[in-house]
């Protein structure tokens, strides 16, 4: 699977940074998904190779506006594209009392058909190869994370096995590597139980905005990457204080070190922290606190930035800007 940021600030956008939205591309096909939809959005589509047709659901993670306000304008810009294919919604509740609200009074007609699953803890939608859980966070609203599995068709004879059990080599062996159940001497063989998969199924999770981390711990279980936001700094954090729903690196670097994360892409940064070195807040200030208690494999997330997780489960950046 691939990653590819369209927003990374936290709120309102920058210069550098719109607000939220991130792409998951799947390993087969040209099918993605959208995690958020912040204000925006659409426009920076429009800067990638993503297809509006191509899409395969949208997952919102809460109902802040710099998470969802460029919803409505996307879904139309999809219709007027020649979008024909239905679109499922992953979201709170609320979200489609509000495209329905706005559907009526601003008179757009999609031309296709919406269909709306509230989020919850329960959650577990497949679509083709890839699995969509969620579990419930902590922020001023209610928020979830999303976890996307993806199981490819990817798997080596247990050649061990069935020289154990007498199946001859040749034609049937041939069937089972592609996963066809055999007939052998009036037994039937289950193709599974002769097939080892060569890794494990791709897993990446991301949050939407919390200050507690450890409550991805059970979503987090199998994944490869983390995706998560890291609002602040330690420092900064204190100062705004905790009601404020987010975390900083510290906090999302030592949960992803005790869960045994190998990849975590920090993103979601408040709008103080800049790009350049003599800033009073430096992107980099984050980066440099993560580093201090996660050892794993750290990106910090910029816009049109595209990672790839390989089949080893290595994160990678493929692009980091236009």
């Amino acid at each position: 699977m691939q990653l590819q940021f369209l927003g990374t600030s936290a709120g309102v956008p920058t210069r550098r940074r719109n607000v939220t939205a991130l792409a998951v591309l799947c390993s087969q096909g040209k099918g993605w998904f959208l995690i958020d939809c912040g204000e925006g959005t659409q426009h920076q589509v429009l800067q990638t190779s993503l297809s509006l047709n191509q899409l395969q659901g949208i997952c919102i993670t809460h109902m802040h506006g710099d998470h969802c306000y460029g919803l409505p304008g996307l879904l139309s810009s999809a219709a007027m594209n020649g979008r024909k294919a239905p679109l499922t919604i992953i979201a709170p509740k609320g979200i489609q009392q509000w495209i329905e609200a706005t559907a009526l009074y601003s008179e757009f007609n999609l031309g296709y058909e919406l269909s709306f699953i509230e989020v919850n803890s329960q959650l577990h939608h497949r679509v083709g190869a890839v699995t969509i859980e969620a579990a419930k966070l902590s922020h001023r609203v209610p928020s979830h994370a999303y976890s996307f599995t993806e199981k490819t068709a990817d798997f080596k004879l247990d050649v061990e096995k069935l020289i154990r059990d007498g199946v001859p080599r040749g034609p049937l062996w041939g069937q089972i590597s592609k996963g066809i159940s055999v007939a052998v001497n009036d037994r039937q063989i289950s193709a599974q139980d002769y097939l080892i998969a060569n890794h494990e199924a791709e897993k990446i999770v991301v949050g939407g905005d919390n200050d507690t981390p450890s409550l991805l711990g059970e979503i987090c279980h199998g994944c490869q990457v983390l995706v998560h936001e890291a609002t602040y700094t330690e420092d900064v954090a204190l100062k705004v204080g905790s009601d404020v729903g987010h975390s900083y690196a510290r906090l999302v670097a030592e949960f992803a070190q005790q869960a045994q994360i190998a990849n975590l892409v920090l993103t979601h940064f408040s709008p103080r922290y800049q790009d350049h070195l003599k800033a009073a807040h430096c992107i980099d200030d984050i980066r440099h606190e993560a580093q201090q208690f996660y050892k794993g494999n750290l990106f910090l997330a910029r816009d049109f930035a595209t990672f790839d997780l390989d089949k080893q489960g290595q994160l990678s950046l493929m692009s980091r800007d236009l």
